[in-house]
């Protein structure tokens, strides 16, 4: 079976879905109310579409139906073994890399996902990755500089600088802070999301 083709929000609903059996419209919230609407836009059209996709891909299955009042039904769904896998890989595949910004941040945000070591490897590459980047950058910007190429002119390339810079000086503090036992990853019960907590005390 070929690996199916996942967007953002795609990997973000299973994610979730790993949390706890729900319903679109709680996903919706849930979402939202985790400001998870800063990385990619999520309105209720687009969610809903995603889910029928998911579903369609053997990605998440439905588990209920349920009623309240004069209410629509709603449907509630819970990630299959291939969804919980699919996650995987896709941030697998994105983790490591330094050109697509959205995805690399969906995949940060979910990079509790994978193994420890597996984490840290793929952050380390991106790390190399920046630093070479930042190298080329500020190399052609001091050619412009003996140059006597006016900053109006640059006022682009040293601001990116200046992000990569930030970006190279947190990611190396972070990979440090990651490789040490004392740093909570994986599904220890005193770390997970409070919504997750809730359903295991239900």
């Amino acid at each position: 079976m070929t690996n199916p083709a996942l967007t953002p929000l795609g990997v973000m609903v299973l994610a979730l879905l790993r949390e706890g059996d729900m319903h679109p419209y709680e996903m919706a919230r849930l979402l939202r109310a985790r400001r998870d609407d800063r990385i990619i836009p999520i309105s209720n059209g687009t969610l809903y579409h995603t889910v029928s996709r998911l579903h369609g891909q053997g990605l998440l299955e439905e588990v209920g139906v349920d009623r309240e009042g004069n209410r629509p039904e709603r449907t509630t769904y819970a990630v299959t073994p291939a969804g919980t896998e699919a996650v995987r890989e896709w941030v697998r595949r994105e983790l490591g890399g330094t050109r697509r910004q959205t995805p690399f941040r969906v995949a940060l945000a979910e990079a509790h996902n994978l193994e420890r070591s597996e984490a840290i490897d793929l952050l380390t590459q991106r790390l190399a990755l920046l630093r070479h980047e930042l190298d080329a950058l500020s190399e052609a910007l001091h050619g412009a500089n003996a140059r006597d190429v006016h900053e109006q002119y640059l006022l682009e390339p040293l601001r990116h600088r200046l992000m990569l810079q930030a970006d190279v000086d947190w990611l190396a503090s972070l990979i440090h802070r990651m490789s040490s036992p004392d740093y909570a990853w994986g599904p220890d019960p005193e770390h997970l999301p409070v919504h997750r907590k809730a359903r295991q005390n239900d």
